[in-house]
């Protein structure tokens, strides 16, 4: 199919977890109904709701069933799992976050019980404006290389950056097995091959529903609605009580592919027993209830028809692959070619349709070159770009930099987002570009274009509702958000005392006796600029912030090492600072100034090359800061001959 080519299309060979069971159902007349998986449930009796595993004949009897459904497993060649641990009575659960609080991005939370541990999530996050030159930022993983071998696994709830884009920067450091549903994998296997890690990976396929054992901890998969297919949430089971991981979720009841968040298990759950929820706060401070995906296809259907007469190009998160099924079900029904522009939505795009996430009419989807055989108003484009990101697809075309689009007056453009806090006006300058250009431009403000994939505020309320956890901890979000929600707990009836907000690093232990916080380890950011990973410091951003905000001076000149005379320069190179020809003037005094300090340091006897810089330095800063309020960084270069 058209567009796949430029995807790596080898066939997975991906097979569930090998302990992944099934969740038992509850036995006929129990009032605690679970929603059955559909592909399950076609094997149901018309009485009974009991998942039973493959070749394994259903016994009546409880321990019968408990076994079946154990013996349902799925696993990935050659791949154990670490078995059921020994049980060590009253100890407390710890929860260590290491990202993901008071941010945005960088998820990651280890839970320990006795001497085993399991990891939720692996996620990045992008730099912030006094970062130049960095490209992303990944936990700090210090504590968890230390204790590698204590950890049983790493669950993924879903596939957004935020959630596995700092997972191969760990595989490099400990080759922890991975868990997680088909989708999810999918897209990590594109990371791991980037960096040669496919070969070693331990990849773990589960599904919704299933039970897998890591070491003390029983880890169940429920599904939730996002903005990304096959996103699940965890329930941890382990000796100290059950914890509820939530991992970014909505409550949408008219999904795109019918597949709807399973509250009836958050439900029975929350009747078994929950010691402590920790749920996603994002959108803590939005009331009500998020929109369905839904009535984002209800606006494209409005908008191809009003532009019939135009070229369609739409700009979204590429792992929106909801978003994308839409775009192109559109444009089938008017009858228009899809193209696809821009790396990343190229890469989702083509696992997408290879794993079946994604159903493309034959003869719909087309390259991009084959765009000028076609009339503009049979196109859409499905391009990435939707955050302003300088050299994303959308960008160059606003720049009319873009080697296959170029965008006009005959252009429709939408923009199927909300920008991310801190890139308001990254999608400002690309809109006033694309207007400049002639095209119409449609974004959320003007249009419901998008919908968010995170829980408002009466969502958030109904999960903790079904929950009914003793302890609360929000997370995912900066710290205005984590306070909303835990205020939203609090007018539920969870007591202050109960709630607590995590922080970076902290150690949070949990029992049936309270709650409190207990040491910290090692965490941070990581700063991966490149191929650097952790090799830019405070003092490199630093160093980049000055030469960013006040230039370069560069003093060089040679001198003879027996007599100290000056034999060629000072030359004085400037770089960001001034313009050399309409500022001659103050660099040949700033000569005099480096020859002056040279001079002083001979009389005074001193030889030390250090403190001749040094005065050197000192004194050219002194002197540029009274000419001209600025303050390049200076470097002093003194050869001897």
């Amino acid at each position: 199919m058209a567009n796949t080519k430029n995807v790596a299309s080898s066939q997975r060979a991906h097979t569930p977890a090998k302990n992944a069971g099934r969740r038992p159902a509850p036995r006929t007349g129990s009032k605690k109904n679970v929603k059955i998986n559909e592909a399950t449930e076609k094997n149901n009796t018309k009485n009974t709701k009991t998942r039973t595993a493959k070749n394994t004949n259903t016994n009546k009897t409880k321990t019968s069933e408990k076994s079946s459904n154990m013996s349902k497993q799925r696993m990935v060649k050659n791949q154990k799992t670490g078995g059921r641990g020994k049980s060590v009575p009253n100890l407390p659960v710890r929860v260590i976050p290491l990202g993901g609080l008071g941010e945005i991005g960088k998820n990651i939370t280890v839970y320990e019980y006795g001497d085993e541990a399991m990891i939720v999530d692996c996620g990045m996050s992008f730099p912030d404006s006094d970062m130049p030159g960095v490209d992303i930022v990944i936990p700090d993983f210090t504590y968890i290389v230390k204790n590698q071998d204590k950890i049983k696994g790493l669950v993924l709830t879903h596939g957004h950056e935020d959630h596995i884009g700092g997972l191969p920067y760990l595989l490099k450091e400990a080759n922890i097995p991975i868990y997680g549903t088909k989708l999810t994998l999918g897209l990590v296997e594109g990371k791991l091959k980037e960096h040669g890690l496919m070969s070693s990976a331990k990849l773990n396929v589960v599904s919704p529903g299933d039970v897998i054992d890591l070491g003390c901890f029983k880890v169940e998969f429920i599904r939730v609605n996002h903005s990304i297919p096959d996103a699940v949430a965890v329930a941890i089971k382990t000796p100290a009580g059950a914890l509820v991981h939530t991992g970014d979720f909505k409550i949408d009841t008219t999904p795109i592919d019918d597949k709807i968040i399973d509250l009836a298990r958050f439900g029975q759950l929350g009747k078994e027993g929950v010691l402590a929820l920790l749920s996603e706060s994002t959108n803590a401070e939005r009331p009500g209830f998020s929109m369905s995906e839904r009535k984002v296809g209800d606006s494209f259907s409005t908008l191809f028809k009003k532009a019939e007469n135009r070229r369609i190009i739409v700009a979204t998160f590429s792992s929106n692959i909801h978003r994308v099924q839409q775009i192109i079900d559109e444009a089938a029904r008017c009858k228009r070619k899809v193209c696809i522009s821009g790396r990343s939505m190229i890469n989702v795009v083509g696992v997408g349709i290879e794993l079946g996430y994604l159903n493309v009419p034959k003869g719909v989807m087309i390259e991009l070159d084959e765009m000028k055989n076609y009339p503009p108003e049979q196109i859409v484009i499905i391009t990435t770009g939707s955050q302003g990101e300088p050299m994303s697809a959308l960008h160059r075309m606003a720049l009319s930099e873009h080697r296959q689009v170029t965008v006009g007056p005959n252009d429709l453009i939408i923009i199927s987002a909300t920008p991310i806090p801190g890139n308001e006006k990254l999608v400002s300058n690309v809109v006033n570009e694309l207007l400049k250009l002639g095209a119409q431009v449609v974004y959320e403000k003007m249009y419901e274009v998008h919908v968010s994939g995170h829980a408002y505020q009466e969502e958030l309320k109904l999960m903790i509702g079904l929950v009914d956890p003793k302890f609360f901890l929000p997370i995912h979000g900066e710290y205005k958000h984590l306070a909303k929600h835990i205020g939203l707990a609090r007018s539920l009836g969870i007591s202050e005392k109960n709630t607590i907000i995590p922080e970076i690093g902290k150690i949070i232990e949990i029992s049936e006796k309270g709650m409190k916080f207990a040491g910290s380890v090692q965490s941070g950011k990581v700063l991966v600029d490149g191929l650097g990973v952790g090799d830019v410091g405070s003092i490199v951003l630093r160093d980049r912030k000055h030469l960013a905000e006040d230039g370069l001076i560069v003093a060089v000149m040679t001198i003879d090492s027996a007599t100290g005379d000056i034999i060629a320069g000072p030359d004085i190179v400037s770089r960001g600072f001034v313009y050399v020809k309409e500022s001659e003037t103050l660099l040949d005094d700033a000569c005099k100034v480096a020859v002056n300090a040279l001079d002083k340091c001979y009389a005074s006897g001193t030889r030390d090359w250090n403190g001749i810089k040094t005065k050197v330095r000192d004194d050219l800063s002194r002197f540029l800061w009274e000419k001209t309020k600025r303050s390049p960084m200076i470097l002093p270069i003194i050869m001897e001959v």
